[in-house]
């Protein structure tokens, strides 16, 4: 039963004020475009969106983290498809109704089936039933994740059971334990082995992780955290960049689905113009390379994290470590819209027009590709899935998913906690 005291009127105006806002919004304009690629992109969008319809268990609304056979749910791809379920309402694809009862689904798996431990749920999951799957860990980042879009439909169902229940979901998350004694976060626990022994200590996507630690009001890190992961840096082509360790693109891209950097500056450091730097980094260095790789000629750029003709690889750019071996991820392009819009129209364009065929099925596009080898990836991964959704909406929409995330409570402490100052 649809239990809100907002009636879908009431959504409805919400909905247009917010679009006033959106108008007055300053951001990467979709009014460049030329119509037919506005077209294409919101095509794109919508088509993608379709993977958490067919791959959301209709019971428990967890979402497989891959259209692959026997692919278990992913509290990351869960997260990614309550933002994109939050997305699709405003944009009509599901009534308010629909919208509703899905969220309304998921949550109610995440309270009361879903495997988890102080607020932290395990990284894969049996999609019937919530066990742990895999023999996965207790994953920080994932479940950062899964709260980023619990915190979405929080925003997007203001007034209702949603938005209480969300926020409790969030406000159980005890992020201090996940510190381990230190002022690290680690990257998960394991029932039989305790802590894992990596630590999210350099720039990456952990930024999602700590602005939602940082911002809790239950259950806080200490503002330390904030300080103690070291902010590497290195220069590329001229260019100075806080670097990722494997130079991925998502590592520039997953945080940014959600925050809205481009009016924070981390005392010199503006993470927006950083993912733009690294974008550009991204697409020199597949330039440089073309000689050796047919799919770096023409233009073609895209390193990040996909599958690959030998398995799933961190494929990533300079600086960085730098794995590559001419596989390219369609979601990189799409991805880094909000930081060069041209360029990765250029891309899509190029994508969809000349490898439609092969790349682009029920679902939007697929994963990956490597000329190289002639190889095509033949599957979905729902994180991509999410990112393309999310990153779309940002640019076509003038930053909706940001002004909603911007506008929860959490976030505004974790700015006015960390200093970040305004970039005007």
């Amino acid at each position: 039963m649809l239990k809100t005291t907002a009636t879908p009127l009431a959504h409805q105006f919400f909905a247009g004020l917010v679009l006033l806002c959106f108008l007055s919004y300053t951001s990467q304009s979709a009014f460049a475009l030329e119509p037919q690629d506005l077209e294409l992109l919101k095509k794109i969008q919508k088509d993608s969106f379709q993977y958490f319809l067919v791959y959301s268990d209709p019971e428990t609304g967890l979402t497989l983290d891959s259209s692959r056979s026997g692919s278990p749910a992913s509290i990351a791809a869960t997260g990614f498809a309550l933002a994109a379920i939050s997305v699709a309402s405003t944009n009509g694809w599901l009534s308010y109704r629909e919208a509703y009862q899905r969220i309304d689904r998921t949550l109610n798996t995440l309270e009361h089936k879903a495997a988890k431990k102080n607020g932290f749920f395990y990284h894969f999951l049996d999609p019937k039933t919530g066990n742990r799957a895999w023999g996965s860990e207790v994953s920080s980042i994932d479940t950062a994740l899964l709260m980023a879009g619990v915190l979405i439909a929080a925003a997007s169902f203001r007034g209702t059971e949603i938005e209480t229940r969300a926020r409790k979901l969030y406000e159980e998350v005890d992020w201090p334990w996940m510190l381990n004694n230190t002022f690290l976060f680690a990257h998960g626990w394991k029932p039989d082995q305790g802590f894992l022994p990596y630590y999210w200590d350099t720039y990456s996507e952990h930024l999602i992780l700590q602005a939602l630690a940082l911002g809790s009001e239950t259950h806080p890190v200490p503002e330390q955290v904030w300080e103690e992961w070291e902010r590497r840096k290195d220069s590329y082509n001229g260019t100075e960049i806080v670097y990722s360790y494997t130079g991925s693109l998502f590592t520039y891209q997953f945080p940014h689905a959600f925050i809205d950097f481009r009016d924070l500056n981390d005392r010199e450091v503006n993470y927006a113009t950083n993912s733009e730097k690294a974008t550009v980094a991204n697409q020199e260095f597949c330039a440089l390379h073309s000689a050796e790789f047919e799919s770096y000629q023409q233009e073609r750029w895209g390193l990040s994290a996909c599958l690959g003709p030998d398995g799933y690889k961190a494929y990533g750019a300079e600086p960085g470590t730098a794995y590559h071996d001419g596989t390219i991820a369609v979601h990189a392009s799409i991805g880094s819209i909000v930081f060069t819009p041209e360029a990765s129209m250029r891309m899509i364009r190029t994508l969809y027009d000349e490898f439609g065929d092969q790349l682009y099925g029920r679902f939007g596009f697929k994963g990956s590709f490597n000329l190289d080898r002639n190889w095509w990836a033949n599957e979905y991964l729902a994180i991509d899935q999410g990112l393309i959704v999310l990153m779309l909406e940002n640019y076509l929409h003038d930053g909706a998913v940001w002004m909603r995330f911007m506008s929860n409570p959490e976030i505004e402490r974790w700015v006015k906690r960390t200093n970040l100052k305004s970039a005007a």
